[in-house]
């Protein structure tokens, strides 16, 4: 499964910056609709397209593995596959 590090790359750069960065601000930066970011960032397992990713590595000036990883599934279901 693809997990995204969005949350993790508003916290860095608010804390960079030292100012607060909503989904709403990056919505309007980057022209994805409020809720895909808010899909992005809390939902397991979303799928976007490669467009979202290339705006959003655009917006952060990051690369593509800094906003996503892949985690096998046994990582993300537990050792028992439950």
């Amino acid at each position: 499964m693809i997990r995204f590090k969005l949350k993790e790359l508003i916290s860095n750069e608010e804390f960079r910056t030292g100012r607060r960065i909503t989904l709403g601000k990056i919505a309007i930066a980057t022209g994805i609709k409020q809720p895909t970011l808010s899909k992005i960032s809390g939902t397991r397992g979303y799928n976007t397209t490669t467009d979202n990713i290339d705006k959003l590595c655009c917006y952060f000036g990051c690369k593509v593995d800094d906003l996503m990883q892949y985690v096998p599934d046994a990582d993300v279901l537990g050792a028992s596959g439950q």
